[in-house]
């Protein structure tokens, strides 16, 4: 009777650590392409890199200041937001995570290697497919890792 009973507390705990990574709304539809053209755009600053050094540094600041917005809307919708390579999640996350972090210099891989001979405009389409591609796998990754996780713990 009392393994019974500790058996479901122990549950209700792993329950409430998984709470932050498994209870909070889905990101938007556009999340993904709008990530995408953000990458895009710092990508695409680095044209003025050497012609235009206002110009260049004027389209930084104000990149940095729409992730600053976005980042913020996102932690008030949220509330707690879970960051791969922070924080003790799930399993079942966890695995999505170190995917997502073997991915990104992947794509940082990609994108240099057609900036290279094709230069910045390729490099900014590029990067916009593969990062908006990208988020959408992982986004639905993470959707069915935490469902798996929500399963396993109720």
């Amino acid at each position: 009777m009392e393994s019974i009973e500790a058996a479901g507390q122990l549950r209700a705990a792993e329950l409430g650590a998984a709470a932050p990574y498994v209870s909070y709304p889905p990101t938007p539809w556009w999340y993904a392409p709008s990530a995408g053209a953000w990458v895009a755009a710092i990508i695409g600053t680095f044209h003025w890199w050497r012609e235009n050094a206002g110009l260049f540094l004027g389209s930084l600041a104000a990149l940095i200041a729409v992730e600053l917005v976005f980042v913020t809307w996102m932690r008030r919708r949220h509330g707690a937001l879970p960051r791969p390579g922070k924080g003790t999640p799930p399993a079942e996350i966890a695995g999505v995570w170190r995917e997502f972090l073997v991915a990104l210099p992947v794509i940082a891989l990609v994108v240099g290697l057609v900036w290279w001979p094709a230069g910045v405009p390729a490099a900014a389409g590029t990067a916009f497919v593969l990062v908006t591609a990208g988020l959408a796998v992982y986004e639905r990754r993470y959707a069915a890792a935490a469902a798996r996780t929500r399963a396993r713990l109720r």
